[in-house]
C-alpha cells in the first residue's frame, strides 16, 4: 500500500484516466445517475475551480492525485450530460404532436422513400418559439428542391429520432422560408454536375462517394455489393479520405518550410470539411488529423490510446447524443483503436524493427479495424462479412489512385465538358475494376451472414479479451513517458501517424 501511495504517475495516465472518467460521467447520465450538478459546471466560477483543481494534480501526480482527476472529470461529464439532457427535454411536448417547426438544412435534399424530400437540419424552432437543440431528419413534400443553408418551414407529426437525431418528422409540408447561398455548396454542386457529364452511372456517383462520401445517388445494389464485401468504409468520408489528402499535400509542401507545410495542411483540413460537409464523421477526422499534425509542428507525437479518447471528449462535449446513441460514433472510435492501437502492436511483433509491405499493412490494417468493430456489428446489426480481407486488399490499396482520376475527371466535365470524356477514361477503367471485384466477390456463396444474434454479454467478453490483448502487446513495445513523447518527430512523422485513420466502418 505505501508502494502504491508514493508511486507518481505519468501525466499521461492522469490524462487518460480524466478522458475516460469524462465519457463515463456522460454514459451515467443517459442511464439515470444524473446528479443536477449541471448549473453549477456550466457556470463560470465552477469552471474555474474545477479547472484549477485539476491542474494542481499535475504536480503531485500521486494515487490521491488520480482519483481527484477521475473524479473531476467525472463530474464535468455527468454535469455536460444532465446540461444536453435539459435542452433536449424541450422535445417531449412535441413528440407525437403536428406541428410547425422551422429549421436550416445541413446538406443538399435528395428523394428518399415514396418520392420525398430528404434532408438532415439544425437550429430547430418550433413555432411557439421554442428552440430545439440537436439535428433532426425531415422528408416531405412541396418544393421541388431545398439547398444547404436553405431555411425551411415544416408542418408534420414530430418523433424521437433514431442515432444522432433528436427528431425526424415525414410526410411534411415543406415551405421555403430563405434562400442562403453559399459559394462553397454551388461549386461543389457544379463539380457534382461535371462528374455526372464526365462519368456514365453508377460509376460518377461511385467516385463522389469516394472524393466526398455522397451516398445518396449510389443505387441500392452497388450499395448492397459494397456491404456484402466489406468496403462500405471507401464511400464513408472518414480518416482514410482525409489522410490521402493531407498525404497529396505533403507532396506539395514537403521541400517548404515546417510551417508553411502545417499551414497547408490545415489548409485542406479546412477545405475538406467545407466541401464534404461538416457530419460527424468529418469532424471527428479532422480533429484527430489536426491534433496529431500540431504535435508534429512541435516536435511531438500523441500516444494514440489518448489520441483516441481527448477525440471522443471533444465530440462528446460538442454532443453527449454521440455517446447516447450514435452507432457510426463507437464503429468510428472502435476501429480508430483496431488501427492506431492494435495494428502496431501486431506489426511491430510481426516484424520488429521495419515497416510491413504496402498490402501487407492494408490487410492488418482492416483485420484489425473488422476485430474491433466485429462484436459491435454482430450486437447491432447481427451481420458479417467473411470476404471483406481479401476485397480490401484488392481495392482499398488502389483508392488514392481513383480519388486522383475520379477529381481529374470531375474537374474536367466542370471546367473542359468538351474534352471531359478524353480526360476521365483513366478513371472510368479503374472505377470499373473496383466495382467489378466488389459485384464478383458479393456473388461468392455465403460469405453475407445475417441475422446473427449476439448478446451484450457475448460483446463485453469480447472486447475485454481483444483489448487486454492488445494492450498487454503495447506495453511490451518502447514507448517514452508522456501523452507527448519528448521525440523530435518531424512533420512527416506527424502525416505518417495521420495515416491510420483510415478504415473507419460505417
Amino acid at each position: 500500500m505505501r508502494r502504491l501511495q508514493r508511486h507518481r504517475f505519468r501525466r499521461t495516465t492522469l490524462l487518460t484516466a480524466g478522458y475516460a472518467a469524462f465519457l463515463v460521467g456522460v454514459g451515467f447520465v443517459h442511464a439515470g445517475y444524473g446528479c443536477g450538478v449541471a448549473g453549477a459546471i456550466d457556470s463560470w466560477p465552477g469552471r474555474l475551480v474545477l479547472g484549477a483543481t485539476l491542474l494542481g494534480t499535475f504536480r503531485r501526480r500521486d494515487i490521491a492525485a488520480l482519483a481527484f482527476a477521475v473524479a473531476v472529470a467525472a463530474s464535468l461529464g455527468l454535469g455536460r450530460g444532465d446540461l444536453y439532457l435539459q435542452k433536449l427535454a424541450a422535445y417531449e411536448p412535441y413528440y407525437g404532436q403536428t406541428v410547425t417547426i422551422t429549421a436550416h438544412a445541413t446538406e443538399d435534399a435528395v428523394y428518399g422513400k415514396n418520392s420525398q424530400l430528404s434532408f438532415d437540419a439544425d437550429q430547430v424552432r418550433a413555432n411557439d418559439g421554442t428552440v430545439l437543440a440537436g439535428k433532426t431528419e425531415l422528408s416531405g413534400f412541396g418544393l421541388n428542391a431545398v439547398y444547404q443553408g436553405d431555411e425551411v418551414q415544416a408542418t408534420g407529426k414530430l418523433y424521437p429520432g433514431f442515432g444522432a437525431y433528436q427528431g425526424r418528422m415525414s410526410y411534411a409540408q415543406l415551405q421555403l422560408v430563405a434562400h442562403h447561398p453559399s459559394l462553397i455548396a454551388n461549386v461543389r454542386r457544379k463539380f457534382a454536375a461535371g462528374m455526372q457529364s464526365a462519368l456514365p452511372e453508377p460509376l460518377a456517383s461511385f467516385a463522389m462517394g469516394l472524393l466526398i462520401g455522397q451516398r445518396a445517388t449510389l443505387p441500392d445494389d452497388v450499395k448492397q455489393d459494397l456491404l456484402m464485401v466489406g468496403l462500405t468504409h471507401i464511400i464513408a468520408v472518414s480518416g482514410y479520405n482525409l489522410t490521402i489528402m493531407l498525404e497529396a499535400g505533403r507532396g506539395l509542401f514537403g521541400r517548404a518550410s515546417k510551417r508553411l507545410a502545417t499551414l497547408g495542411a490545415f489548409a485542406l483540413i479546412g477545405m475538406f470539411v467545407l466541401l464534404a460537409g461538416s457530419s460527424a464523421s468529418i469532424i471527428r477526422a479532422a480533429i484527430v488529423s489536426m491534433l496529431s499534425i500540431t504535435a508534429g509542428y512541435y516536435g511531438r507525437s500523441f500516444k494514440p490510446l489518448s489520441l483516441i479518447l481527448l477525440a471522443a471528449v471533444i465530440t462528446v462535449w460538442a454532443n453527449p447524443f454521440y455517446l447516447w446513441s450514435d452507432v457510426s460514433w463507437y464503429l468510428s472510435f472502435l476501429a480508430f483503436y483496431g488501427v492506431m492501437v492494435l495494428a502496431p502492436a501486431l506489426g511491430a511483433r510481426l516484424r520488429p524493427g521495419r515497416e510491413l509491405p504496402l498490402p501487407a499493412a492494408v490487410a492488418l490494417e482492416s483485420v484489425c479495424a473488422e476485430v474491433m468493430t466485429l462484436p459491435y456489428v454482430l450486437h447491432t446489426f447481427g451481420q458479417l462479412s467473411l470476404i471483406g480481407l481479401p476485397a480490401n486488399v484488392l481495392v482499398v490499396t488502389l483508392v488514392p489512385l481513383a480519388m486522383l482520376l475520379s477529381a481529374a475527371a470531375g474537374l474536367a466535365g466542370m471546367l473542359a465538358p468538351p474534352f471531359a470524356g478524353w480526360l476521365a477514361w483513366p478513371a472510368k477503367l479503374l472505377l470499373t475494376y473496383m466495382l467489378d471485384v466488389a459485384h464478383l466477390l458479393s456473388r461468392v456463396p455465403h460469405i453475407f451472414l445475417q441475422n446473427l444474434e449476439f448478446s451484450v454479454g457475448q460483446m463485453l467478453v469480447l472486447y475485454a479479451l481483444i483489448i487486454t490483448i492488445s494492450l498487454s502487446l503495447s506495453f511490451k513495445l518502447k514507448r517514452k513517458n508522456g501523452t507527448i513523447t519528448d521525440r523530435k518527430d518531424t512533420l512527416e512523422k506527424a502525416h505518417r501517424h495521420v495515416r491510420t485513420l483510415e478504415m473507419v466502418n460505417h
